[in-house]
């Protein structure tokens, strides 16, 4: 008889139009290309390689940008898209980059950061015609930034 009781009171929430709508929206934001993923933090790279494998993509993930590149290397008639992190042990995203677009000058890149701009403008120099898109990210935003530079 003795206790006490606790009453929590939710919102409801209708799901309907709308969640139909970004489930259409999604699988219109897939693919089947490859995508080079260069990520150091192990539960950002699983998470981002989940989420492009779910809609069909192709990921080779790596932890740093020395793997990237030999991951490049082994695989680059295959990757149509560079997915890295900037900031990274061994050799950062854009040195990475800029090792890989020595050999294939039109490769397509997506930066990612968990910085601030105004840091990474420090510590990196980055042309004005490349995207970078700041952590934490939504997965459907992500996949709208791969499907816009992958139909550039």
């Amino acid at each position: 008889g003795q206790g006490t009781t606790f009453k929590i009171y939710l919102p409801l929430i209708v799901a309907g139009v709308d969640e139909e709508k970004t489930m259409v929206e999604e699988r219109s934001l897939g693919g089947t290309e490859t995508i080079l993923l260069a990520e150091d933090d192990e539960t950002v790279r699983n998470l981002t390689r989940t989420v492009l494998e779910d809609l069909g993509y192709k990921v080779i993930s790596v932890n740093d940008g020395q793997a990237a590149v030999n991951q490049y290397l082994a695989n680059r008639d295959r990757i149509k898209l560079l997915l890295f992190d900037i900031i990274m042990p061994k050799m950062t995203g854009k040195e990475a980059y800029d090792a890989i677009r020595a050999i294939q000058p039109d490769i397509k890149v997506l930066f990612q950061s968990g910085y601030a701009p105004d840091i990474i403008r420090q510590k990196v120099l980055l042309d004005d015609n490349i995207t970078v898109i700041y952590k934490p990210i939504s997965p459907n935003n992500l996949l709208k930034q791969v499907r816009e530079i992958l139909d550039k």
